[in-house]
């Protein structure tokens, strides 16, 4: 069963095509230029979209060497994101799955993330806890079975990636944030300056990133930090920010995996990619611990998991109705309210 599948959801333009739940091609256009505005502008991000969406689509059929005729199912993300951005992914492929007259199947952004770690790993099991990173969201899930999700915890102000990009921001380091952070930080001293955790009581799963954040901004104002002043000094600083995210990242999925007595965790999304972030997971494989990350080049919005989470859901859930249904409806178009998994 051949899938071809679209995202659309930020600023990135993505077409997959997978046999079953394997991956044959995963294009991606990311759009760099958006750092010059030191954030994503949804209007340009919809134009560019627009633009590369067909070129896309061929590379991404020409790698998998198969024709839009083989296509049995065709998949985009239809929430959560930039609705305009959104709409010209979800308006290209139904009118894909009309024209091939096979079912559409609209795949939920964050349940991407979460199956994204199951892309190219010969074995999977169920339960297991699902952290997911990226910058605009933090959760954490207890994954029971296929589209079977307890929603944990959540962030209750900036995302984990969204702190990471502001607080580069203070430090002159550009947008995106984090990959840049990440690289001083391991040149810099963890301990060298220790940035709080923040504790939400009666909510132990829950995320709070808005009060590191804002530690870092008030070091630095007692410091009277000046932008590449000094390197080393830059460093240190990312190194302790780092290792406050992470830290409470690691500890609020560790808590949970304790709780709930499962012992294996997924960490995804673009944060997933952090090298602090996956050391720090992954040392707890010698306790027994199995730890699912996917890929570099899954970790961010990409096709490929909207691919496999579509197929899944193709084989795993029994609301067919809504495969076949190509016309617009509610369930199928994005929302501008969020709703969790």
């Amino acid at each position: 069963m051949y899938t071809l599948a679209f995202e659309t959801s930020c600023d990135e333009t993505s077409a997959a095509v997978l046999k079953n739940d394997t991956v044959l091609s995963n294009v991606i256009l990311s759009q760099y230029f958006h750092s010059e505005f030191g954030g994503v502008v949804p209007e340009i991000a919809s134009r560019e979209h627009l633009k590369s969406i067909v070129e896309i689509t061929e590379k991404a059929l020409k790698e998998a060497n198969i024709h839009l005729k083989d296509i049995n199912i065709v998949a985009a993300t239809s929430e959560p994101g930039l609705i305009g951005a959104l709409l010209i992914g979800l308006n290209f492929a139904k009118s894909l799955a009309l024209s091939l007259k096979v079912p559409f199947v609209p795949v939920n952004h964050i349940q991407g993330h979460i199956y994204s770690s199951f892309i190219q790993k010969e074995k999977f099991e169920f339960p297991f806890i699902s952290l997911i990173v990226s910058g605009g969201h933090t959760l954490l899930i207890e994954v029971q079975d296929f589209f079977r999700h307890n929603l944990l915890g959540t962030t209750v102000d900036d995302a984990a990636g969204e702190a990471f990009d502001k607080v580069a921001k203070m430090l002159g380091l550009g947008y995106p944030g984090g990959p840049e952070i990440d690289r001083l930080a391991k040149k810099g001293n963890p301990d060298f300056h220790k940035f709080p955790l923040a504790h939400i009581k009666n909510k132990p799963y829950d995320f709070s990133f808005s009060g590191i954040k804002t530690s870092v901004l008030y070091f630095l104002r007692e410091i009277n930090y000046i932008e590449d002043n000094n390197d080393k000094l830059t460093a240190n600083i990312c190194a302790s920010f780092q290792k406050a995210v992470v830290d409470s990242l690691f500890l609020k999925a560790k808590k949970a995996a304790e709780n709930l007595n499962i012992k294996s965790i997924s960490v995804s999304g673009g944060v997933s990619a952090n090298t602090g972030l996956k050391e720090k997971f992954s040392s707890l494989i010698n306790k027994g611990y199995r730890i699912y990350l996917p890929e570099p080049s899954y970790s961010t919005d990409n096709a490929g998991m909207v691919g496999i989470t579509g197929y899944f859901k193709y084989m795993h859930t029994n609301d067919k109705a809504i495969f076949n249904d190509v016309t617009f409806n509610s369930r199928a178009m994005p929302r501008i309210k969020y709703e969790a998994v």
